[in-house]
């Protein structure tokens, strides 16, 4: 059983370590873990933002979004 267990690690070790990307699923939002600098500083500012006001950046963005088309439709049926 155990040779079995270390078995199966090992060749997933082997599997795994031959990519240079993944993509981690979380509770709704994903987290790409890339090379890239750009995502990297992205992902960190949404992971701090998410742990602060419990919204990701696309949602506070939605949600400001939403909130300025209902003040020019609003200013423009006056």
């Amino acid at each position: 059983m155990i040779k079995l267990k270390w078995t199966i690690l090992f060749i997933i070790l082997i599997t795994v370590s031959g990519c240079s990307e993944f993509a981690l699923l979380m509770s709704g939002s994903s987290i790409a873990v890339s090379q890239n600098a750009y995502v990297k500083a992205y992902n960190g500012m949404d992971v701090l933002t998410i742990m602060a006001t419990e919204k990701d950046i696309k949602r506070h963005l939605y949600e400001k979004g939403k909130e300025h088309v209902q003040t020019l439709t609003r200013i423009a049926n006056d």
